[in-house]
């Protein structure tokens, strides 16, 4: 039963509904009046009948061109002169079948009050229906509409961050391939492990291209993953360390969002006594913190002024604004006072779910 009824239309439901409670309320009515539920039932049943067999007409003619738009004075104007004439047809066959069936009505009941009451009664019926058929229309038009905008935004937001993340795949792709041919000359066990850790890699990336959402546990196997392949690449001179929260594995974030900033940190890390590199995700209340920093500074010795951001920051900038909506804090520092001591951080407040699937 619950099948069918949600297997109707808005506008069925609406008249079944609306209808069905016009006739109970008008069976208590007629009850009142007459002091007989036979009466009672007799007349309500003619007059919904024909109220709901006007009201479908109407439906016809308020689809038309003519009340595609918004209801104008003129429209006003036919919906008035529809629902006297659905009040008038009503009454009318109210009186005729008083004719037919001369019990329903009493005589001393008969009279100007047998017209024209039913008449105005149904006309305000009829035009109350009306006006519930637009309101009705108006608002499952707005949902429409509104589900329409949440597709095409939804489609722009995957289209965006599809394109964000062939944006970060061949430039991680491109750096790690470059190491690999260094290692290959004077290093070839290392080169093999780092094409093994690449793969492995790559294949995690790959099983990800159709979710732009994950949990951290799937971020931190891709960043472990990344992480080992420079561990190939560049041995004892790169020391990683990667704190996860317990409470941090299960939630949920943007997919390779911390990749762009390890990558920064490996690639532009001091490396005079080996690179240090620190990855923290923690949570405290609704917000997922991470931390990455390295050893080194943000700008070279000497530089009049810091250099803009590269690929990967602006990536990170663009797709927290994505999934994370006035929903997010980012900052990149540095730390430290004297220049061995200088440490590059870059920190991550993500407030809530991030959008995406």
């Amino acid at each position: 039963m619950t099948a069918r009824w949600n297997g109707l239309s808005p506008f069925w439901q609406a008249q079944i509904g609306g209808w069905g409670l016009f006739a109970i309320a008008d069976v208590l009515a007629q009850r009142v009046a007459y002091h007989s539920f036979t009466v009672a039932f007799a007349r309500t049943g003619l007059i919904v009948l024909c109220l709901v067999t006007f009201s479908i007409g109407l439906r016809g003619i308020y689809a038309s061109p003519l009340f595609a738009r918004r209801v104008s004075i003129p429209g006003v104007a036919l919906i008035g002169l529809l629902s006297a004439l659905g009040g008038l047809i009503t009454a009318s066959m109210i009186v005729l079948v008083h004719e037919m069936l001369p019990w329903i009505v009493p005589p001393d009941r008969r009279g100007v009050e047998e017209f024209f009451v039913p008449f105005v009664h149904y006309f305000f019926a009829l035009a109350g229906w009306s006006l519930a058929y637009f309101w009705l229309r108006a608002e499952l038009a707005e949902q429409a509409q509104h589900r329409r905008r949440m597709r095409a935004e939804a489609e722009a937001l995957r289209a965006e961050l599809e394109r964000l993340r062939l944006q970060l795949d061949p430039h991680f792709l491109f750096n790690a391939l470059n190491g690999v041919a260094e290692e290959i000359p004077e290093h070839p066990t290392a080169a093999l492990d780092m094409l093994r850790n690449l793969t492995a890699y790559l294949r995690h990336s790959l099983d990800g291209i159709n979710h732009t959402v994950v949990t951290v546990e799937g971020e931190v196997a891709g960043l472990s993953a990344y992480l080992a392949v420079q561990k190939a690449r560049f041995g004892d001179r790169l020391q990683a360390r990667l704190d996860v929260a317990p409470d941090a594995g299960p939630r949920r974030i943007a997919s390779f969002l911390l990749q762009p900033l390890v990558e920064n940190a490996v690639k532009h890390g001091r490396r005079e006594h080996g690179l240090d590199l620190r990855i923290a995700i923690a949570v405290s209340g609704d917000v997922l913190q991470a931390e990455v920093s390295n050893a080194g500074t943000l700008a070279p010795a000497g530089a009049a002024r810091r250099p803009r951001a590269g690929i990967g920051v602006e990536n990170v900038r663009r797709r927290l604004a994505l999934h994370y909506p006035e929903r997010h804090a980012f900052q990149l520092r540095e730390e430290g006072e004297r220049p061995e001591e200088k440490r590059v951080v870059a920190t991550l407040e993500l407030r809530g779910e991030p959008c995406g699937s």
